[in-house]
């Protein structure tokens, strides 16, 4: 019946109809489409290791045995720094990093020591101890610094207090370097 009044009204009937639906849908389905795609494609995954992206949450022992977990400094900017006793460069930044930290305590210095690579906790200890380091330093034994994907040492991550990461910084920072990445001038 209803084919019937509408065949009556549209002079071309049903096929026409058809269509143009038919059309209307493939539109619909092509806008679709694309937005998926710009979606997917242009957005940065939620956590990654990337700048713009929350860096990945982690837990690990301090050399004084407390548990600590990246999650730990939600709030505060961290300069999230991958390092090792052996590598030179790491000795020469850390008293800059000790400075940093006692002058701006809104701020978080975390140090993720490469243990895996270290003749054992005892050596990271002695080191720490003989430069009085006072920020919180991680024993990392489960790797870490490989699902940060850290090539060379020392290695920085500037978070800011959301845990994003701002920026990636590979080899020796001055304590000037550090204050501007982490917007302390």
């Amino acid at each position: 019946m209803l084919s019937l009044l509408f065949m009556k009204y549209w002079p071309r009937g049903w096929h026409m109809l058809k269509k143009w639906l038919a059309g209307i849908c493939l539109i619909g389905l092509a806008v679709y489409m694309c937005w998926t795609f710009y979606e997917n494609y242009t957005k940065k995954e939620e956590v990654g290791i990337e700048e713009g992206q929350k860096a990945p949450d982690f837990s690990l022992k301090t050399l004084s045995g407390e548990e600590a977990s990246l999650s730990d400094y939600k709030g505060k900017k961290v300069l999230l720094n991958f390092w090792a006793t052996w590598c030179h460069p790491c000795r020469k930044e850390m008293p800059a990093m000790e400075e940093l930290q006692k002058e701006h305590s809104e701020i978080a210095v975390v140090a993720v020591n490469f243990t895996s690579a270290e003749k054992g906790e005892k050596t990271v200890k002695q080191f720490a101890d003989s430069l009085h380091l006072t920020f919180p330093i991680l024993i990392d034994k489960s790797g870490i610094n490989a699902d940060y994907s850290v090539l060379t040492y020392p290695t920085t991550y500037i978070l800011d207090e959301k845990g994003v990461i701002q920026q990636i910084y590979a080899g020796t920072m001055t304590k000037k370097q550090m204050k501007q990445k982490l917007g302390l001038n």
